[in-house]
């Protein structure tokens, strides 16, 4: 049940990356055709923001939303590889991957926040559970199960 648990924090890390390049697909063009140059010392991306429309960010802002809360997710999903996970361990983490993506599309291409909203509380929720299944399967793991 390792490799089960396991790939889903491999497809939200492969995801990650696709919203990485999504943002530099969409932003530096963008740039570009706003004049933005790379020579300002110390600039962030966050400083550019107002030299573009708005939905030019959406991929950015969702970018840095996935290097976020998923930092709570990878443990979670470790831990419980690592004590045994369940059937259930593993639907909640697709579960919560799913939401992910699907907040990451919606942020990325419409943007309405009500929606957004509901698809990150529904994934929070879904995290909720599989912390409190990690901390249960580490709190009340029998010690002399465990391999010596």
């Amino acid at each position: 049940m390792q490799a089960q648990m396991l790939a889903p924090a491999a497809v939200l890390v492969a995801w990650s990356m696709v919203m990485l390049f999504w943002t530099v697909g969409v932003r530096l063009p963008a740039l570009r055709k706003a004049g933005a140059t790379m020579e300002r010392p110390g600039a962030r991306g966050q400083d550019l923001e107002d030299m573009v429309e708005p939905r030019i960010n959406w991929p950015a802002h969702n970018y840095s939303h996935l290097m976020e809360q998923p930092t709570v997710f990878y443990p979670a999903v470790v831990i419980l590889a690592i004590m045994g996970a369940g059937a259930i361990d593993v639907a909640l983490a697709w579960t919560y991957v799913a939401l992910r993506i699907a907040h990451s599309i919606w942020q990325a291409t419409v943007n309405r926040v009500p929606v957004r909203f509901v698809l990150f509380m529904l994934s929070t929720f879904a995290l909720v559970a599989l912390a409190i299944r990690a901390a249960m399967a580490t709190l009340l793991a029998d010690p002399s199960a465990l391999p010596a």
